[in-house]
């Protein structure tokens, strides 16, 4: 049975290319992790909607521009097990791949630069700030001429509400043809995956109940190996034999042989392991 590749492939950023949440390490430099921890967990699992707690968390935060710029380190710290090695092998192949994300768009876009995703493709949340605050009056500025201004405000769109990322695929997409695949942790992503031809959860991170039980397919483990052979089909793993990302792909199926993914769908299920005996 064949298992048909999918062409455009969508990622969350925060607990999904990366082990870390960006709002949340901005919460901890300021000493109120476990207060915006708890909304971004409750936004995340469902319970709230994004728009009743983005402001609010960044508005007990008060973060600078310096701050916020600095969340890339972070980011590059603790990116997620063969996130980089597979956005190269998608690219390889030919698929398109892109971010979608509620984090902060500076450093959202920086480590997405630094997986090999193009700029036009990446899409997060832009926020502005005070010009009048900080360091304003040093002409010569530190950090690249970034400034200590403190936020002000965020721009609301799409991505500061729970069931927005569906609107940023579908523009994303535009009029292009092919299969089309997103992979996050949260209910946001749960959501958006009906602007998509198959959602997978991600719990290599962290597991939400919501998304685990919804999800169409859900993967465990912290690598994201086991997303190449599902991308791009069992069947090519032939055509990766001496290519870069050869090891890679073996390593997906030797760990989707282990449990690495499971299927809610029993007929999706039967499909992809028929196609994985076959290979």
């Amino acid at each position: 049975m064949r298992w048909p590749p999918y062409e455009h492939i969508f990622f969350d950023c925060d607990s999904t290319l990366t082990a870390v949440e960006g709002i949340d390490i901005l919460a901890e430099t300021v000493g109120k992790k476990w207060r915006v921890e708890v909304l971004t967990n409750a936004a995340m699992d469902g319970k709230l909607d994004l728009k009743e707690i983005y402001d609010k968390r960044l508005r007990a935060i008060k973060p600078t521009h310096k701050q916020i710029r600095q969340i890339r380190r972070d980011y590059k710290r603790n990116v997620v097990e063969d996130a980089k090695e597979l956005i190269a092998a998608l690219h390889a192949m030919g698929k398109k791949v892109y971010i979608i994300s509620g984090g902060l768009y500076e450093p959202v876009e920086q480590f997405g630069i630094y997986l090999g995703v193009p700029k036009e493709r990446i899409r997060a949340v832009e926020v502005a700030y005070d010009q009048l605050s900080g360091d304003w009056w040093d002409s010569e500025g530190v950090d690249s001429g970034v400034k200590n201004e403190k936020y002000m405000e965020f721009d609301e769109g799409p991505l500061t509400i729970s069931n927005g990322k569906a609107e940023i695929v579908k523009e994303l997409m535009g009029g292009d043809t092919g299969r089309a695949l997103l992979i996050g942790d949260g209910s946001s992503d749960l959501m958006a995956g009906r602007a998509v031809d198959l959602f997978v959860g991600y719990g290599g991170v962290v597991t939400r109940d919501r998304v685990l039980a919804e999800a169409p397919v859900f993967l465990h483990s912290s690598s994201l190996a086991p997303l190449l052979p599902l991308i791009a089909g069992p069947a090519a793993c032939r055509a990766a034999r001496n290519q870069p990302y050869e090891p890679l792909f073996k390593k997906g199926i030797q760990l989707i042989e282990t449990g690495a993914i499971t299927f809610q769908d029993e007929q999706l299920n039967a499909k992809f392991r028929s196609a994985l005996d076959a290979r």
